[in-house]
């Protein structure tokens, strides 16, 4: 049982509906809220109570800070789960949630803000003793690049300071290239992020994506639950995921969970968070970010051992203690995680808002769907084109592709254009069966024209 009360949920879609229903479970009231466009969505129904917070486009609703908390203080809420997304990772919006009495599930506003600050987190990395890729602080002066880019080596990538979730990061291949860069990255980043700053990162070659998750509470105590592969990516938005990564030498799982807990202790951490690492093909592995929230793929790692993520974070929030240690946490199996969006991969991927006219999930032993969507909803212009994840386990690798396989083939979705027809490509793919791939696979894959 959870210490709260009544939370509300601060997001929409599968997210949301993730949520609530961990609330249900835990015998906590949710809370609901919605946009113009989400007026009649799946988890308004699901919801105790739900409140209206404003237009359809998302900087007039779920990324309004005063309209969340004027609906948390009228619904007499004890806490605020931001899911992952819109204001999840806004020191601000946490601190206003600690000012006006209520509790924001996930880490301290202070926490949010260095992990939020690229270059301040690749310094609190290197502080713990966490391997980090080479590269700068946030360049002041445009005169400084040469001299800096000569020191790391080409190719780099150009990032932002406070970018994320792959967004705000160039790659260039040579100092021409780097000059031209600069100055609309740096435009860019300004207007994505609200802060110009960039930096230099050296680009690790032939890399793969692993994080591990991690759970802190406020009793000292810092768990792990494995790792994840997502290296199946497409301009650094992933695909397809799976727990644990393949092909990850013993010795390198164990030192990459520790310097995740490392990191997680030396920051003060509190939540759910994920640490995310490049690795290279010798095994060395080099920290890129901290996401400072639940995140999408957080299913897999609760199918390999048996946690409940979003059930935990409500834990911490309430006050308590995590309800295992280390030891008792056991990986069993594996599980992939496939993400259905509403795409058209013939026309670059190019989302397709509209009505879902017809809706078949799969089922199954080991198969697990989160879906925010039913029949009859619409997939909407202003938000994530997300319908589906599918999440599949076996008990090896082998046998969570094989019921990922089938699964695809009882997934039926009309009235929108989907990805689902390259899932079942990509898991029938022989290098993909392979494994492990890296980060560039399938952008290479798409281009040579599958």
């Amino acid at each position: 049982m959870s210490g709260l009360r009544r939370v509300m949920v601060a997001n929409r879609g599968e997210i949301a509906v993730r949520i609530i229903r961990a609330c249900h479970v835990a015998g906590v009231e949710a809370v609901a809220v919605y946009s113009d466009a989400d007026e009649h969505s799946k988890w308004v129904r699901m919801a105790d109570d739900a409140v209206h917070i404003g237009r359809s486009a998302a900087q007039k609703s779920y990324l309004d800070p005063d309209a969340l908390l004027k609906a948390a203080r009228a619904t007499e809420v004890d806490a605020v789960h931001p899911g992952y997304g819109f204001l999840s990772e806004s020191g601000a919006f946490a601190r206003a949630i600690d000012e006006a009495g209520l509790v924001f599930i996930g880490p301290r506003p202070a926490v949010l803000e260095q992990m939020g600050d690229k270059a301040a987190a690749r310094g609190a990395a290197a502080s713990a003793g966490v391997p980090v890729v080479p590269g700068t602080d946030p360049i002041d002066d445009p005169a400084d690049v040469p001299r800096l880019a000569a020191e790391i080596g080409f190719p780099l990538l150009l990032k932002a300071a406070a970018g994320g979730g792959g967004r705000g990061i160039r790659p260039v291949h040579d100092l021409d290239g780097l000059l031209d860069a600069l100055p609309a990255a740096q435009a860019e980043a300004r207007s994505a992020f609200g802060d110009p700053a960039v930096y230099l990162e050296r680009a690790v070659a032939n890399a793969r994506h692993v994080e591990v998750q991690v759970l802190a509470d406020d009793h000292g105590n810092v768990v792990h639950l494995f790792e994840r592969d997502c290296s199946v990516q497409r301009r650094r938005q992933k695909l397809i995921e799976e727990a644990p990564a393949p092909a990850l030498h013993e010795e390198t799982r164990q030192a990459i969970t520790a310097a995740a807990v490392r990191l997680a202790e030396h920051v003060g951490y509190r939540g759910a968070g994920t640490v995310e690492f490049l690795v290279d093909g010798d095994g060395n592995f080099y920290f890129i970010e901290m996401n400072a929230r639940v995140q999408v793929e957080h299913p897999i790692t609760e199918a390999i051992t048996g946690v409940d993520v979003v059930a935990e974070q409500l834990r911490i929030a309430g006050g308590e203690a995590l309800s295992m240690d280390q030891s008792s946490i056991e990986r069993r199996g594996a599980a992939v995680e496939l993400r259905i969006n509403a795409e058209d991969p013939e026309r670059d991927f190019a989302p397709t808002p509209g009505e879902i006219t017809v809706l078949r999930l799969p089922g199954g032993p080991g198969v697990r769907v989160d879906t925010g969507i039913s029949q009859g909803d619409r997939i909407s212009p202003f938000y994530d084109s997300l319908i589906a994840k599918i999440i599949c386990w076996g008990a090896d690798r082998d046998q969570a592709y094989a019921r990922a396989r089938q699964a695809l083939t009882e997934f039926q979705v009309e009235g929108v254009a989907s990805t689902a027809a390259l899932h079942r490509e990509l898991t029938n793919d022989p290098e993909l069966a392979a494994g492990p791939v890296h980060t560039l696979w399938l952008e290479h894959h798409l281009s040579n024209g599958r």
